[in-house]
């Protein structure tokens, strides 16, 4: 049976273990983008010992590279949509084990490692419908501030305040269970089912 929840950051390891695989998410609180340059510029951080701009211990990064514009001196979103989030995938060891991050949020399927630390750390990976940035957009109450612009306006780090943030998919459970691998399985088993009636 598929559930609703509304959680609210920082994520605890409660609110990871009652998420399972199809379930819609909402998030209220503070969330953070990362694509590709922050996460690399994240590990040489850590490989460095430099501090990180921000404590990320049960926070949600989003995937994800906001068209922005400043009105009145702010900074304001004016379109937010997931980017590939496989691309992520070699940092999923960091992410989790180093940052203490309980939830991805991101587009397309994330692969076994990820699958593997969400089980072993306690974390969720939740899809946004592509397509969805207008929807979403309207979910953000607030840009609060935003780290490394130097490598880009997409790259970049921002630290966001949102207010039921979604509608989210549980795509990868900290149970072990992928949408992505019951989708395969399903698809090989109706492949199986034709070939043998092919064969009859």
């Amino acid at each position: 049976m598929i559930a609703e929840y509304e959680l609210v950051t920082p994520l605890s390891d409660d609110d990871v273990k009652k998420l399972k695989v199809r379930d819609i998410v909402y998030i209220n609180g503070i969330i953070y983008t990362a694509r590709d340059l922050a996460h690399i510029r994240i590990k040489d951080y850590l490989e460095e010992g430099k501090e990180l701009p921000v404590d990320f211990r049960g926070a949600v990064i989003f995937h994800a590279g906001p068209a922005v514009r400043k009105r009145n001196g702010e900074w304001e979103i004016t379109g937010i949509g997931p980017t590939t989030s496989y691309r992520m995938e070699p940092f999923s060891d960091i992410i989790f084990s180093k940052l203490g991050v309980k939830a991805l949020i991101g587009k397309g399927r994330m692969g076994e490692k990820t699958l593997e630390n969400l089980k072993r750390y306690g974390g969720v990976f939740l899809i946004a419908p592509p397509g969805c940035s207008a929807i979403i957009v309207e979910s953000v109450e607030e840009v609060l501030s935003s780290f490394w612009l130097d490598l880009g306006v997409p790259e970049a780090i921002w630290v966001l305040k949102v207010r039921r943030f979604g509608p989210l998919i549980v795509a990868i459970d900290s149970h072990g269970n992928s949408i992505f691998n019951e989708v395969e399985e399903n698809v090989m088993k109706a492949l199986n089912e034709i070939r043998f009636a092919m064969k009859g």
